[in-house]
């Protein structure tokens, strides 16, 4: 997995470097994540999904008649899951219940982007995009830092679709997960477990 992350990242580098007729432009997102924690032993405690905001500005780079372009953003990402410690009598005897896992993070994708504009005109109104890329997560903050241990750098393998419209908005839905661990619990310190998220954004762009 760290091999395709460092593949896409120097294809992007690459293309960026050998492309010299681009456009480029910026714009303001936001969105939601819908969470997942997911523990390396599966049955440790039952985990439920959680909604979480996302906000942020989107930059993208375009090249000139072949569809393909790179983009990146810094994404403010609240990553939430519901963590049933009270199922465990490790925590349990602590006071431990059905708790919210909430993590901080500012988020750093870098895509590979493919728009398809060979529609005769109707790009111009609408036109399908597909996107993928590795995304780097610094932990701005995790709660519960008595339960959980939390790397400062998550990496994630990140893919999506979506359209523009109008030449000006673009809608997505993607989805993401983890290649490293997310959090170590303290206490039952063999326990490793990693985001999987579903996100869907919009993406006012200021400039065409």
């Amino acid at each position: 997995m760290k091999k395709l992350t460092l593949l896409i990242t120097a294809l992007i580098l690459a293309t960026t470097i050998t492309t010299a007729q681009t456009s480029s432009r910026w714009g303001v997102t936001a969105g939601a994540t819908i969470n997942e924690l997911h523990f390396k032993q599966h049955d440790i405690v039952p985990t439920s999904r959680m909604w979480g905001p996302q906000v942020g500005v989107t930059g993208e780079m375009n090249f000139s008649g072949i569809g393909f372009g790179v983009e990146s953003a810094a994404l403010y990402t609240l990553k939430q899951a519901r963590v049933d410690y009270g199922a465990r009598t490790a925590w349990s005897s602590l006071g431990y219940g059905n708790e919210t896992v909430a993590m901080h993070y500012l988020d750093v994708p870098l895509h590979l982007k493919f728009k398809y504009h060979r529609l005769g005109g109707v790009e111009n109104t609408i036109m399908p995009l597909l996107y993928v890329g590795p995304q780097f997560s610094f932990l701005l903050h995790g709660n519960h830092g008595d339960l959980n241990k939390y790397p400062p750098v998550n990496v994630y393998l990140d893919a999506g679709v979506g359209v523009e419209l109008m030449e000006r908005v673009q809608v997505r839905a993607g989805y993401n997960f983890s290649i490293g661990q997310t959090l170590h619990t303290r206490i039952l310190d063999d326990n490793v477990a990693k985001n999987r998220t579903w996100y869907f954004n919009l993406t006012w762009f200021l400039k065409r």
